[in-house]
């Protein structure tokens, strides 16, 4: 196994890192690839805004519920056999997204392409953990970091140029290539699986409290759009989820074998690292879903147009992340996710200046560019502080409830978005967009400053280099001396 990022990697690590960067930038690209194809979707099936937010929320609702339960089965069953499960039920479950034949039935395919893509992403970032150990994970963390990050940014370039030069159906069909892709090198991958653990056990109870809480929670928000809060299929689904998710985290605090193990947000990088995510990667989803639907259905641009309009962030994510990792690994992660928020709400505070006629140069460009330099500079650090905050053996379960986070966060967030922008897009409402997506980009970079601790540096092969418990009071994976 690798130890330092300049070090040749051998065969089974280039294996491991590109199905690892294949199979979890499937299941992120298809979180926001439909968000430029929104308005063609909602063209030919209908719904208006309401399924325009569901086709979306549907899957990130499964994945954030299921990636839980994922994590438990990576642990338990081996990292590549439940890769195979997902990769092959992603597949399936796409192509029925591509032959929906109205808004409902595109809205249940979601719903299981997301338990599909729940498989992919636990399984892929515990390979990573197995495989590579020091500088070497850090450096591979920033490379699966800015590829899978980069899919929720680059997605609407795939998707604006699958609307406008063939149909919005061709985005799902696409999966079949990268999933064929990646069977051979997977099934190579199979000696790396322990078998299943003794005693293993599904939290069956708790995956059905979290899917009812965060269903009820997300349903409410969206029809209350069209229905107001006094009408009873808003506020009978509201209090139905929020009693759920309470009885789910006393379900998690009591069961022996929770999905969720809550002992783990004991540890603090962990459980500061998650809070940084939570209000991070909320930010991410909700300013890109309001940006994209914005320049289509407001500023009047084309679905590839748009798609381009997006793309200097994802650029530089690509470019900059793995040597953010390697410099992280280094260094520590506590300032590069300080810096890193407060320069992707500098972006979006950039925005506040768009108006119409929209002058993408000028009002656009700019907040995008700071944005993405952010953003490089925030996801390797903050995937690194978190998964190194536990042990190996729970990499798959810390990877899941990360990852569960961060995607139950844009489910929440975009159910959120109609209460900004109100039932119909307009500059007004991209402005409160950008000011609250702003607002939490700031509140993940204080929770990093106050909460995140660096690792001290490791000890010198002969052992009497620096080493022990660092300032801040935590041993080296973060946890509470």
């Amino acid at each position: 196994m690798s130890g330092s990022p300049a070090a040749a990697l051998t065969t089974v690590e280039k294996r491991v890192l590109y199905v690892a960067i294949v199979a979890s930038f499937m299941a992120f690209l298809d979180g926001s690839v439909v968000n430029l194809a929104l308005p063609a979707i909602s063209r030919e099936l209908g719904g208006g805004l309401v399924v325009q937010q569901w086709v979306v929320d549907a899957y990130l609702l499964t994945l954030g519920a299921l990636i839980l339960v994922a994590g438990s089965l990576s642990d338990q069953f081996g990292r590549v056999r439940v890769l195979q499960w997902g990769l092959a039920g992603f597949t399936v479950t796409s192509v029925l997204c591509g032959l929906a034949w109205n808004g409902e039935s595109l809205i249940v395919a979601r719903g299981l392409q997301g338990i599909a893509g729940a498989l992919l992403v636990p399984s892929s970032l515990a390979l990573i953990v197995t495989v590579f150990s020091g500088p070497a994970q850090s450096a591979a963390i920033g490379k699966w970091s800015a590829w899978t990050s980069g899919a929720i940014v680059a997605a609407p370039v795939l998707g604006g140029i699958s609307v406008d030069v063939f149909t919005w159906r061709v985005i799902f069909f696409l999966n079949i290539i990268p999933a064929a892709a990646v069977w051979p090198a997977l099934r190579r991958l199979r000696a790396l699986d322990r078998g299943r653990a003794p005693g293993a056990r599904i939290d069956a109870a708790g995956t059905a409290l979290a899917v009812i809480g965060l269903g009820g929670v997300v349903y409410a928000f969206i029809e209350r759009g069209t229905r107001g809060w006094g009408s009873p299929q808003v506020w009978l689904p509201l209090v139905l989820g929020l009693a759920a998710l309470g009885a789910f985290l006393l379900h998690e605090h009591r069961t022996p074998a929770p999905m969720m193990p809550l002992r783990l947000f004991a540890i603090r990088n962990f459980g500061w690292g998650n809070a940084a995510t939570l209000v991070i990667y909320g930010a991410l989803n909700l300013g890109f879903f309001v940006l994209g639907l914005y320049l289509q259905q407001v500023a009047g641009l084309g679905a590839t147009a748009a798609g381009l309009a997006l793309l200097p962030s994802t650029l530089l994510l690509l470019l900059l992340s793995a040597r953010v990792g390697t410099l992280s690994g280094r260094y520590g992660p506590r300032w590069f996710m300080t810096a890193g928020p407060l320069l992707c709400a500098a972006g979006f505070l950039m925005m506040l200046g768009i108006d119409l006629p929209l002058d993408y140069f000028g009002q656009v460009l700019p907040g995008l560019v700071v944005f993405g330099v952010g953003l490089a500079v925030t996801v390797a650090p903050l995937t690194a502080a978190i998964l190194g905050a536990v042990d190996p053996e729970e990499s798959g379960i810390g990877s899941a409830v990360n990852n569960a986070v961060a995607r139950i966060a844009g489910l929440v967030t975009i159910a959120f978005a109609g209460l900004i922008t109100g039932p119909v897009i307009t500059t007004a409402g991209l402005h409160g967009t950008a000011a609250v997506t702003a607002g939490l980009f700031i509140a993940g970079a204080a929770a990093s400053a106050v909460g995140i601790r660096n690792p001290p540096p490791a000890p010198d092969p002969d052992g009497t280099g620096p080493g022990g418990t660092s300032p801040g009071g935590t041993d080296p994976g973060g946890r509470a001396a």
